[in-house]
Order: C-alpha cells, then sequence, then structure tokens
C-alpha cells in the first residue's frame, strides 16, 4: 500500500514538472514569435531593455552577483551589479538574435568590406578546412558564442559541436531544431557523446566544445583564484588523437555587431614523459577563458553556479 502511494505521488510531482515545464516553454516561445513580428534591430533592443529590469527580480540575479563579489573582490558593489544587468541584456540579446539569425549573420568571407560579422583568425580556419588532421576548437559562454559554428560552415569547415541542452526538455527539442538548420553536426551533452566526439577525431574531423559548464567530478583547477571542478573530457582527447587545441571565442560590439575571433593553436602541458597533463590543460582552458571574461566581463554568463555555491545562498 505504502509503495503504491509513493509510486502515485511520484507520477503526480512528474506530471506537475512536466506541465511548468510545458508552460515555461509555451511563455519563452510565444514571446520569440511575438517579436519575430517587428524589425530585427528594434526587438534585440527591446529585449534588452526588458532584461535588465526583470533580471534583477530573478534568484540567479543573486547568484551572479555572489559569484561576481568572489570574483572581483576589487570592485565596488555599483561595479559588479553594473557587470551583472549587461549579463541580463548579452542573455537576452543572444536569445533574440536566434530569432533573426538569417538576418544578423551576414559574413561573407570574400567581403571586401566588414558587415555586422567580423573574423579575427579567418587564416586558422582556411588551416584547418584544408588540413587533415583531426582538432579541437573551445570556446566559452561569451558573447554570442553561437555565431562560432555558424561562421565556422561559412568557411566550409565541418565541426562536430557538443552543447549542453536547456534543462527544459521543451524549449531544448526548439533550440536544437534551430541549430541544427545552420551549425552543422551537433552532439548533446550525455552518456556517449564522448565516443562520438572520438570517432569523429578518428577520421580527422573537427570538434568543438565549451569548456566553462559546471562539472561535479572533473580535474581539480583554480578560475578566478577560486577551486572548481573542470571538465578533463578536452585533454583525454589530446592525450589519445595528439590533435591541435584552437581556443575561440565571440566579442559583442556596440551597434550590434560582432567579432568573433580564432586564436592560434596552444601549447598542451605534457608530464616529464610527454603524456598530456590532464590537470595541468584544465587549468590552461580556465586561464584561458578567465582572460576573456575579464576582458569583457557583462559578455559572460554569471548566473552558472561554477563555484558550486547556490546552496549556500538559501
Amino acid at each position: 500500500m505504502k509503495h503504491a502511494l509513493r509510486m502515485a505521488l511520484t507520477r503526480v510531482v512528474i506530471a506537475l514538472n512536466r506541465a511548468k515545464d510545458w508552460l515555461i516553454a509555451a511563455l519563452v516561445l510565444s514571446l520569440l514569435r511575438l517579436i519575430s513580428l517587428l524589425p530585427a534591430d528594434k526587438a534585440i533592443r527591446l529585449v534588452d531593455r526588458a532584461a535588465r529590469r526583470i533580471g534583477p527580480k530573478t534568484s540567479r540575479h543573486r547568484l551572479a552577483l555572489e559569484n561576481l563579489r568572489r570574483a572581483f573582490p576589487e570592485k565596488s558593489p555599483a561595479e559588479r551589479e553594473q557587470i551583472a544587468l549587461d549579463m541580463w541584456g548579452n542573455m537576452a540579446r543572444l536569445a533574440a538574435e536566434y530569432v533573426f539569425l538569417d538576418q544578423i549573420f551576414d559574413f561573407d568571407p570574400d567581403a571586401s568590406e566588414p558587415g555586422r560579422i567580423e573574423v579575427e583568425g579567418a587564416e586558422t580556419f582556411f588551416k584547418l578546412r584544408d588540413g587533415n588532421r583531426p582538432f579541437i576548437v573551445f570556446t566559452a559562454h561569451t558573447g554570442n558564442f553561437e555565431l562560432l559554428p555558424v561562421a565556422a560552415a561559412a568557411y566550409g569547415l565541418d565541426v562536430m559541436a557538443l552543447f549542453r541542452p536547456p534543462n527544459n526538455p521543451y524549449i531544448a527539442r526548439r533550440v536544437l531544431a534551430a541549430r541544427r538548420t545552420s551549425m552543422g553536426h551537433l552532439v548533446p551533452s550525455r552518456a556517449g557523446a564522448a565516443f562520438t566526439l572520438a570517432r569523429r577525431l578518428e577520421v580527422g574531423g573537427g570538434v568543438g566544445v565549451l569548456v566553462d559548464q559546471k562539472f561535479h567530478k572533473g580535474a581539480k583547477t583554480r578560475f578566478f583564484g577560486l577551486e572548481t571542478r573542470t571538465n578533463p573530457l578536452l585533454a583525454k582527447l589530446v592525450r589519445q588523437f595528439e590533435c591541435d587545441v584552437y581556443p575561440a571565442r565571440s566579442i559583442r560590439l556596440p551597434g550590434g555587431r560582432h567579432k568573433l575571433v580564432v586564436e592560434p593553436a596552444v601549447t598542451i602541458p605534457r608530464t616529464p614523459d610527454g603524456v598530456v597533463d590532464v590537470q595541468a590543460t584544465a587549468q590552461l582552458l580556465n586561464d584561458k577563458v578567465e582572460s576573456w571574461v575579464r576582458e569583457y566581463p557583462g559578455q559572460w554568463q554569471w548566473f552558472h553556479d561554477r563555484w558550486n555555491i547556490k546552496h549556500t545562498l538559501k
């Protein structure tokens, strides 16, 4: 009898969570459809202003401010608040830019004048496209990072990208459908993803990974001087396939423009016997991302629980 009751309660909770996810997804997708009726630049500016008002009223804002306090103890509360507001504006723009991707992505590798999208390090794209070696491109949640695989495709470069789907399954399905239209091969970060990426590298292909996500059982590292765990997947893939590793990032510029930067390959740390040092490589990734975030702090997603401190705020 007790077991049956527990099972019934579990089914009710699952049904309620599904209903909640559906309602949230319906609201979000309805808003995106509504802004699609506006001109792109006007709509993007509108959601930016709205997010700067709504974001501070959410629980995630409190987490963002605490992350900022720990990462930038030298900054004043007002400075940290401004960074958080810029972050909400950046996130809103990112969501709206999904709707208008075909309009805002005007990049042409053969154009003589830069448009809304400019690329720094184009020679690396050509090198990877014309080469026959496996490679990994890593990035972080900065600016509109979603534009990087779109730009790679514009150069004829086929990159298999690892991504983390949204927690809401209804939004996740819609986001995945939108990404597949312009971002090449996508691999959700779940069980089996590492094997899929390994197969791509094994045949001389390229993969793209985000390296600034929370990871419970990763390598012990530091980020902004604070202890955290970092996913060791990239280092393990390099150790197995001896592939080159390239940093790449997106920078949001004034006037609704974007700069995509592909940097030269990094030197992967190794142990005295020549084996890839997994922990040192994970730290190298953190150091690179930290340098990006320090340059444009308002373009990173501070509401991520990167240092596993959310439970301390309750």
